[in-house]
């Protein structure tokens, strides 16, 4: 680390010093590609009050690059599994997930998507061998005193790690299929009737007959569906702490869920308090753009411009789907920027421009720019929504179809199909969501929402670290339905044993009515005898 940067983070603690009493020490288990953008906002701003984080990097990792976060202290570990290895292996799962599972029937679909998310969880559980079988790094962490644990809740491990350096946790999280470790683990409410189970693509809005396939969605993400090996996970973990336990007992434990969300795209529902939205933290007021594309955004005139880009992980399609969308492209009066690393498109137009990197938040901050044409990651979504730009969402794997599904519904959206839509259909989607004033206002009504907080999203999720890191955890706020079976959660014990109640009751009244009437009628008999 150069001497700027020592001398800066040696500024920031003292001033933590004097304005809070204390700086933290704080450890993070964070997961790769776009939720290391996410966790990594959270960092910055917490070093910028003088606090010191250290980041637990698999060698595998791709995106968490220390020569990009000069105050971020990187504990790297080595992993079984080659970084080349792990970047085929995201890889092809991509492409299986957004080239052959979407003519999957229901049944098949699901099926193949629990050998992909086990597939996942075997990586994951290497990895947390890697660290926690490493007995210089514990034993390095244990030394090192941490006052708090960051987790990224999609990849466990770091609940393992609070449990043997005896530190409180907390999560950052957008969801699970099915919300099984929300509801299981962290005690959230999720009641059926009115909140659309995640990956069902239902709304908060249903018929008779779609509460009928949310409730069967529950049933089904409940008693089969699981996002990891969970009876492998058992064991593993109770190997390491010497003693029984299980992933889901330990996940309970954490002291505080960060919801990667906000009331702007998510529907209402009921809330513990120890769960807080921090959607949208790593949006920022458009910076000025590079001079070359700003001086192709001037050049579209009163048209404006379309921004294409299908995030961090897909960067190359079909050649067929390539040209199908270029085809469309090239249709439009607005000038076009795309995010694409791959072969040209035969039918590109001269109105596009293919970049292998676009800023693209100050583009959508860019008063030309009329709609954005998004996969429907987390992160995307929300820069469009902080600068209020109507989307054409192109689901592909992950929440992506959960987050469109709920722009679509709050007007600001439109859904197509990346397999099975035409040029026609991409250009009639942009020509809708550019031309029609609603998805322009709706887009401005969510943006207003979502600036409209007591709090900005950033300040909140920090205000939590150090919550917790003051009060050494948040047990406080921990709902005691986290310490009951699923048995006990629906009081289906309680009913249980008020319908046998009802049952020895009954049964009783009747026999005693029983025994009387057969008295009665013994003593008629007699009477009419004598």
């Amino acid at each position: 680390m150069s001497r700027k940067w020592i001398s800066v983070l040696l500024l920031l603690q003292l001033s933590c010093y004097f304005s809070s009493g204390r700086c933290g020490k704080v450890l993070v288990w964070p997961m790769d590609y776009s939720h290391w953008i996410n966790i990594k906002t959270i960092l910055d701003e917490l070093i910028q009050r003088g606090h010191e984080v250290t980041v637990l990097k698999p060698s595998a990792y791709v995106l968490l690059d220390p020569n990009k976060s000069p105050g971020i202290k990187f504990e790297t570990f080595p992993t079984s599994i080659s970084k080349d290895d792990y970047e085929k292996y995201i890889t092809e799962s991509i492409m299986s997930y957004v080239f052959e599972m979407g003519n999957y029937s229901f049944w098949k679909y699901y099926s193949v998507l629990q050998e992909l998310s086990w597939l996942d969880s075997d990586f994951f559980e290497n990895i947390c061998r890697d660290a926690v079988l490493n007995k210089t790094l514990v034993t390095k962490l244990k030394e090192s005193r941490f006052d708090v644990i960051l987790a990224d809740a999609l990849c466990p491990c770091g609940e393992l790690l609070a449990e043997l350096l005896e530190v409180p946790f907390l999560y950052t999280h957008r969801f699970f299929p099915g919300y099984t470790y929300e509801k299981y683990s962290g005690g959230h409410l999720f009641p059926p009737s009115y909140v659309p189970i995640v990956m069902s693509e239902l709304t908060d809005k249903m018929t008779f007959m779609q509460r009928v396939k949310n409730v069967l969605y529950v049933l089904y993400f409940d008693f089969w569906f699981q996002s990891f090996n969970e009876k492998k996970w058992d064991r593993f973990y109770s190997e390491v702490l010497g003693r029984p336990t299980t992933l889901t007992e330990l996940m309970g434990k954490a002291d505080m869920w960060l919801i990667r969300t906000y009331w702007d795209v998510e529907f209402p529902r009921p809330l513990l308090p120890n769960v807080d939205f921090i959607g949208g933290l790593h949006c920022r007021p458009a910076k000025p753009l590079p001079k070359e594309i700003e001086a192709f955004v001037q050049s579209s005139g009163e048209e404006g411009v379309v921004l294409f880009s299908l995030g961090s992980m897909v960067s190359d399609l079909t050649e067929e789907r390539t040209n199908v969308i270029a085809s469309a492209l090239a249709q439009l009066p607005q000038k076009v920027l795309w995010r694409f690393d791959g072969k040209k498109p035969d039918t590109l137009g001269p109105n596009t421009q293919l970049y292998k990197w676009i800023p693209q938040n100050d583009l959508l901050g860019h008063p030309k720019t009329k709609a954005f044409i998004t996969h429907g990651g987390t992160n995307g979504i929300y820069e469009a929504i902080y600068h209020g730009i109507p989307m054409v969402g192109l689901p592909l794997f992950a929440e992506q179809a959960d987050n469109i599904v709920r722009m679509v519904a709050k007007g600001a959206a439109v859904r197509l199909d990346l397999i099975t839509m035409s040029s026609a259909d991409l250009l009639d989607a942009l020509k809708t969501v550019i031309n029609d004033p609603s998805y322009k206002e709706n887009a401005m009504r969510l943006s207003s929402i979502h600036h409209d907080q007591p709090t900005k999203p950033l300040d909140r999720a920090v205000f939590w670290v150090e919550y917790v890191m003051r009060h050494k955890g948040a047990k406080h706020l921990r709902a005691a339905a986290q310490d009951l079976t699923w048995f006990q959660y629906h009081s289906l014990d309680v009913i249980c044993f008020l319908l046998a109640c009802v049952a020895i009751a009954m049964f009783i009244i009747i026999k005693g009515c029983l025994f009387c009437y057969q008295k009665f009628a013994t003593a008629g008999e007699k009477n009419k005898r004598d």
